[in-house]
């Protein structure tokens, strides 16, 4: 495994690279918009653009790729990524910062189908549940980090901005230079919604609920805190800990989903959302600590409910289908995702900042509720059958590859 992780230093060293510049530019943004004097819904919507590139690069990606090559197409989105990031700086205009930040969206989705095909390439049948756990922690280490860089310029300025643009192009350094072999033809074969939603109701509505709630929070989490009078360092600081709470209640809440029925898993998360958000009604009351605990308290419940949601769904899969089923939840995800930001800023609009947790709160009771209906419909699957949890990044279907669990890996190592 340490030979193996040696050899794919580069890839994960592109892949964070992405991931700090990309992370940091989020909040940039959202933080930026607000000093300029954007409307809330506004900024929403040039959150909610990313989101939307990212869908339409995920669908045309893979048509690049198998064209023009795994480096070519790197280097060109990597390219186009930090002139992008550079761009907003120089236009600030609420349209323009929406394409920039749509085309930001379609250049991450065609970065990470890359990065994962080498990843993909790179794994066998000893070590790809243990290089999917380490790339997932390296990319959201990376985004978590990259709110850290907030405090380092003054926000109205351009160096931030310039920094991103430098981390995105110093990714392109150990990713071109690498000398992993290059990755075969990528498939993108996807089942219909129709089919998806019958095979796993609570899959479905689980993956569309997290991207309308993951969506919000990641996108207008510094909004949130700038707008309860959180300083720059501050922000960060409650970004970051959402993120990583995410990142550490993935692994144990999906391991319990092994072992009990995962919709009751997915029943109190989203229960524990609410209650987060009943917190957060008037956090002006709350003090430090006690914020950023909260912050990664939500993270920790929002962010596994993707996770969960296509573990349920391939327990009904066949392992052939494991690839094509969680390729369209992806997709599933980021139309929530999508929409999550903009809606979000509604209720921010109407209730002020803690808008944010009241809608993600009432999100999330929908998927609870939803859940304990299908519960009372369907049996759960035999203990015996059902597949193991594996922590899965929300960024291509290459991901979805190297899980252990798919068809792909089992007729690899056949």
């Amino acid at each position: 495994m340490r030979s193996t992780l040696i050899g794919i230093s580069a890839l994960l060293l592109g892949a964070g690279a992405i991931n700090l510049g990309l992370g940091l530019q989020a909040s940039l943004l959202g933080l930026r918009a607000n000093l300029e004097g954007f409307d809330v819904v506004l900024t929403g919507l040039i959150m909610s653009s990313f989101y939307a590139g990212f869908v339409g690069g995920s669908l045309f990606a893979p048509a690049v790729v198998n064209r023009v090559g795994h480096i070519r197409t790197f280097s060109a989105f990597a390219s186009l990524a930090s002139a992008a990031a550079l761009c907003h700086a120089v236009i600030v205009e609420p349209i323009t910062w929406m394409i920039f930040r749509a085309i930001t969206g379609v250049c991450f989705a065609a970065l990470c189908l890359v990065a994962e095909s080498w990843l993909n390439e790179r794994s066998t049948n000893l070590n790809r549940g243990a290089l999917l756990s380490t790339y997932f922690v390296v990319i959201l280490g990376a985004t978590a980090l990259g709110q850290m860089l907030l405090p380092v310029a003054p926000i109205g300025g351009y160096d931030l901005f310039v920094t991103v643009s430098v981390i995105i192009s110093v990714a392109l350094v150990p990713v071109v230079l690498t000398s992993t072999p290059t990755p075969v033809e990528i498939e993108h074969e996807r089942l219909g919604l129709k089919r998806l939603y019958t095979v796993s109701p609570v899959g479905f509505i689980g993956c569309l609920g997290a991207g309308l709630t993951s969506g919000a929070l990641w996108a207008l989490g510094a909004v949130f805190a700038e707008k309860i009078g959180l300083m720059t360092e501050e922000t960060a600081i409650f970004v970051a800990t959402m993120i990583i709470g995410g990142l550490l209640t993935q692994w144990p809440l999906g391991k319990l989903s092994d072992y009990i029925d995962r919709r009751y898993v997915i029943v109190t998360i989203s229960f524990g959302m609410v209650g987060v958000g009943l917190f957060f009604i008037e956090p002006s009351h709350l003090e430090g600590k006690w914020l950023y605990a909260l912050g990664a308290i939500a993270g920790g419940l929002a962010l596994p409910i993707y996770g969960l949601s296509i573990a349920h769904t391939n327990d009904f899969m066949e392992t052939k289908d494991f690839v094509p089923a969680s390729a369209t939840l992806l997709m599933v995800y980021g139309v929530g995702a999508t929409l999550g930001p903009f809606l979000a800023t509604i209720f921010m609009l109407v209730m002020g900042p803690s808008g944010l947790f009241i809608y993600s709160a009432i999100i999330c009771s929908t998927i609870g509720i939803f859940a304990l209906y299908r519960i009372s419909q369907r049996n759960p699957v035999p203990e015996d059958e059902a597949e193991n949890f594996a922590m899965v990044p929300r960024t291509s279907q290459i991901a979805f590859e190297l899980d252990p669990r798919s068809d792909e890996f089992e007729r690899e190592h056949d």
